[in-house]
């Protein structure tokens, strides 16, 4: 009987532990980073979210003719400024560039258990504010967040890049918790995912970008680092297998990792080939 108590209450110290990690891997780590636009007309504003909150934008718009609208998502933990070197690429193309901080992450309001369905809606309040259709990047759970916003808004999106993406969302999540530790991973990540899988209603699946891919109405472009251990590279390799053959490519970042995709020699090459192809200069 002892022994029974002991497994029993070290079993409920476990189911507490992951319970405190379920929160803690919502709300840690923040890593803002400082990079502010140096190019064009900027405008540093705030924009309501859905939840009476605010996002900080900068819309940036060239010197002469804009060829269009891009919006850019950062990944988990950063803000607005994590974009801007992408940014400052489609700029240099004649683009007008918006980058924001998603809720919870750098200037803007505060948002317990943000999610990639919450950078979806997040990324739906720019759409709302911009006004016309726009091309969509996202970047990790940016990215994420993008496919769940273009998936439900085809309408006010023109092209869809997604660098350091995922096809399973628990899968994603199990890889990045044995990323930062083996055995926290290990040992914590799979009750992790079951604790999020019943707060979130079980829409952990439903959101899976390898699930809303094949519905994706728009032109979809993947960047993937070679040598990223986040998201190992098979993970956009079985995404491209679920995106429309027809209107799909995937560029592979030799060397790269799981952030430095756009720092290759080959990245606006490739990227300006994918733009060339589905999104004309208009007269």
């Amino acid at each position: 009987m002892p022994l029974l108590y002991f497994v029993a209450g070290a079993f409920a110290i476990y189911l507490l532990l992951s319970l405190v990690f379920t929160y803690l891997v919502h709300q840690i780590p923040r890593r803002t980073v400082h990079d502010q636009p140096d190019w064009g007309q900027i405008l540093d504003t705030k924009i309501p979210a859905i939840d009476g909150g605010f996002l900080e934008i900068w819309r940036i718009e060239p010197p002469d003719f804009s060829k269009g609208i891009v919006v850019f998502v950062h990944g988990w933990g950063r803000n607005r400024d994590r974009m801007v070197s992408r940014a400052k690429v489609f700029a240099r193309w004649g683009y007008t560039t918006i980058v924001f901080s998603a809720r919870d992450h750098g200037g803007s309001s505060p948002r317990r258990f943000m999610n990639a369905i919450k950078f979806s809606e997040d990324i739906e309040a720019i759409l709302n504010w911009v006004e016309e259709p726009v091309i969509l990047y996202g970047h990790s759970a940016g990215a994420a967040g993008a496919i769940i916003a273009a998936s439900g808004n085809p309408e006010k999106i023109t092209l869809l890049f997604l660098e350091g993406c995922y096809a399973d969302t628990k899968e994603a999540l199990l890889s990045l918790y044995r990323w930062f530790n083996w055995i926290f991973g290990n040992l914590f990540g799979p009750v992790i995912l079951f604790w999020m899988d019943l707060f979130y209603q079980r829409q952990l699946d439903a959101v899976s970008p390898a699930r809303l891919a094949p519905s994706l109405a728009m032109p979809t472009m993947l960047i993937h680092g070679e040598k990223d251990q986040r998201f190992p590279l098979e993970f956009a390799l079985r995404l491209k297998e679920h995106l429309p053959p027809e209107r799909s490519d995937v560029y592979i970042a030799p060397g790269a990792h799981h952030s430095d995709s756009s720092q290759t020699a080959g990245y606006q090459q490739a990227v300006k080939a994918f733009l060339d192809r589905y999104s004309p200069a208009p007269d």
